[in-house]
């Protein structure tokens, strides 16, 4: 994990907001961090891939139970590990 990558930042940040309850803010800033991270997965392997794609629709899930613990730890502990 490059620690000191913008799009860790951000994740943490967007954890964190999950994690005060502030859910539409942190929303609109995990599509930002989507944005971002599609272009930086284009050229990793297919096994990187598919394991955002799994992180990706763990956070979906959890996102439409409105579990916004379930998104703070899998942005947070998950996603961060990918980048």
């Amino acid at each position: 994990m490059n620690v000191n990558h913008p799009v860790i930042t951000d994740a943490l940040h967007c954890a964190h907001l999950f994690r005060l309850g502030r859910d539409i803010e942190a929303a609109l800033k995990m599509v930002d961090i989507i944005d971002i991270l599609v272009p930086l997965f284009v050229a990793r392997s297919q096994e990187d891939q598919a394991h955002l794609a799994r992180i990706m629709s763990a956070i979906l899930q959890s996102q439409e139970r409105q579990d916004w613990l379930g998104v703070a730890d899998a942005l947070e502990y998950e996603l961060t590990a990918m980048v």
